[in-house]
């Protein structure tokens, strides 16, 4: 895509400064400055983004995926992808829009569940490293190491010196995957109470999305203010220069969904590596053969014909 800028420096800052708001109302304000010009899009400001628009910028966009999986896989690149953010936020959403184009041979979503008893008696990081990358792979969080510094500091599952702790170790940490040449991008996704409470409410009436809301969701959902503070500390300690947060904006999903992908397309330097495609030969004349009669298998019945 020639839009995509393909030298773009993990190290640079993000592009907005985000803040809890007094009222918890939203979680953020923006700045005026951005990295790049604004695309223009139909619909009028403020609009959901029009679905036909929407389709048609993800199928470019996932098209650059697999040729940025190409490259990654040629040249042994290691990339590291964090989703972070509140429940229903749509982290869940993006990161099916990126893999769903992509080999998940080369591309892994690691989304860790309750530490085990062992667990809890090894260092911290621990039971993440054993998933980082090796050569020519691809590994996206599902929430990371980040659950230290937001659900199990506001929900009380660690104590105030471990976080103490884990803010001090964390950009030492995320400072050695870098400088062993794995480069690490770290997303932030914001939405609003407004549009939260909106989202819950969907799952409940959803049956089919009903297991998405957890008692855990609903008892976080009490605790605004402090998963703001809570938030805004951790940004304070791990918005490193090697490693930097990026915020996305989140109330419209489609929205969050394209600047994403574009984003993270544009911290890849990445070339198109794509293969040619296969001249199919000619099929081989089929041998005679006997095979089993037709009655001895099963088949599963033609319900829908």
């Amino acid at each position: 895509m020639a839009s995509l800028d393909a030298s773009a420096d993990l190290s640079q800052p993000t592009d907005r400064h985000h803040q809890a708001s007094a009222g918890g109302g939203r979680e953020h304000s923006a700045s005026p400055g951005q990295s790049e010009p604004t695309s223009r899009v139909p619909g009028a400001p403020g609009e959901k983004l029009h679905r036909s628009f929407y389709e048609s910028e993800l199928a470019q966009l996932q098209l650059e995926l697999v040729k940025m999986q190409y490259w990654i896989k040629g040249t042994g690149f290691r990339l590291i992808v964090i989703f972070e953010g509140r429940d229903a936020a749509g982290k869940g959403g993006t990161i099916k829009r990126i893999t769903a184009p992509l080999n998940p041979r080369g591309c892994r979503v690691v989304a860790l569940g309750t530490p085990s008893d062992q667990q809890k008696t090894q260092w911290y990081f621990q039971r993440y490293v054993e998933h980082l990358p090796s050569a020519g792979e691809i590994v996206i969080f599902d929430r990371s190491w980040y659950n230290r510094a937001g659900v199990e500091r506001v929900m009380g599952f660690c104590t105030e010196q471990e976080v103490d702790q884990f803010m001090r170790a964390c950009p030492e940490f995320e400072r050695m995957l870098v400088d062993s040449g794995i480069p690490l991008l770290k997303y932030w996704f914001s939405v609003s109470d407004a549009e939260q409470e909106a989202r819950f409410r969907d799952r409940i009436e959803d049956p089919m999305r009903r297991w998405k809301l957890s008692p855990m969701d609903l008892e976080a959902r009490d605790r605004w203010e402090a998963f703001s503070q809570a938030k805004d500390a951790m940004l304070s300690h791990t918005n490193i220069p090697e490693a930097p947060w990026f915020t996305v904006e989140a109330d419209d999903k489609r929205r969050a969904r394209l600047n994403t992908i574009h984003h993270l397309l544009s911290k890849v330097p990445y070339q198109d590596m794509t293969p040619a495609a296969i001249k199919l030969p000619p099929r081989k004349p089929a041998r005679a053969v006997e095979r089993p009669p037709i009655g001895e298998q099963f088949f599963v019945p033609n319900r829908y014909l």
